[in-house]
């Protein structure tokens, strides 16, 4: 039998749709098992300051819909010194926390990395982020989220843009990684998409809008991390074609809210159901995810940041932008 008797929870770094609903699931497995929950607000600033509060699925159930995170979130600069782990560390002994469950990103997951490195205490990760960046899983909570925002802005965005026959720069957010700018890109019919992990397509943009004269909008989705500031694109192309009509338009951190898609929902419950369930069978240092639509766990060291944009959507990039 489990010896965990009580979980932590909290969320940490950006907030993603989903992460409420990942809490619910955790919450409402532990209790089948017999075992406390507490959620830690604000992430590791929370752990730092013993901000601790009860958390039950009956009322979790009731907001498992909603966007952002109840526990609150916040990134921590305290948490990267020893005094503010060893803090945190007294936080978990004083509460009589027996493991940790942390729903967030690279950054959240490399701070439980060196958290363990100091304490026995086991964690699982639970990956949230909108930048669709971790490896060991297929999906992100929040990604699909995150696309479904960004399509139903580019999509209106089109509407003016063919009125008036202009050229729209679309900025996506992804911070340094391409996959909203991927996928609400092709999902729009965009004529461009620009993404930090190639550079190839900036020049198919400029070779392909020097000569474009038409009554058709044209449609460039940017990812913010690239290379090239949207500023810079806008600028790179007046240079190429003086006779076009340009706006640029920042989607901004309006992406990030909003309630949880359906597939975000679901993959929420499936992260969280997952995750307690292998804190309860005596795993450790492992990252819930899905790989090929099923559940997995993955040793957390390798849980990084990852830029690596298959072949297959490479490939279609080329098709539908050169």
């Amino acid at each position: 039998m489990s010896k965990i008797q009580h979980i932590g929870i909290f969320t940490s770094g950006g907030d993603a749709p989903g992460m409420n609903a990942a809490l619910f699931a955790v919450v409402k497995t532990a209790e089948t098992l017999g075992i406390k929950v507490s959620g830690i607000r604000r992430g590791f600033e929370g752990l730092i300051d013993d901000d601790l509060i009860p958390l039950q699925s009956q009322q979790l159930q009731k907001q498992m819909h909603l966007g952002g995170t109840i526990l609150k979130t916040a990134r921590s600069e305290r948490f990267r010194s020893k005094p503010g782990q060893e803090k945190s560390l007294q936080t978990i002994k004083d509460n009589k926390i027996d493991a940790l469950i942390a729903i967030g990103g690279d950054g959240t997951f490399r701070g439980m990395l060196s958290l363990s490195s100091i304490s026995n205490i086991p964690f699982i990760g639970i990956p949230g982020t909108i930048d669709n960046d971790i490896a060991g899983t297929d999906y992100t909570l929040g990604f699909d989220s995150a696309v479904n925002t960004a399509i139903k802005c580019i999509d209106n965005i089109r509407d003016t843009a063919e009125s008036h026959n202009r050229v729209f720069l679309v900025e996506v957010m992804g911070r340094d990684s391409g996959y909203i700018s991927i996928y609400s890109g092709l999902s729009c019919g965009a004529d461009s998409i620009l993404i930090p992990e190639s550079a190839q397509d900036f020049t198919y943009l400029l070779e392909k809008i020097k000569n474009y004269s038409s009554e058709d909008a044209f449609i460039v989705v940017v990812a913010e991390g690239d290379e090239v500031s949207v500023e810079e694109v806008s600028s790179k192309i007046r240079s190429v074609n003086t006779d076009i009509d340009l706006r640029i338009a920042k989607l901004g951190h309006i992406q990030r809210g909003g309630n949880p898609s359906a597939q975000d929902r679901m993959l929420g419950i499936r992260l969280g159901v997952l995750a307690t369930k292998a804190l309860f069978q005596g795993e450790s240092n492992k990252m819930a995810g899905i790989r090929n639509n099923m559940p997995t766990l993955s040793a957390f060291e390798s849980r990084v940041k990852e830029h690596i944009i298959d072949a297959e959507l490479q490939a279609l990039l080329t098709l539908f932008c050169k």
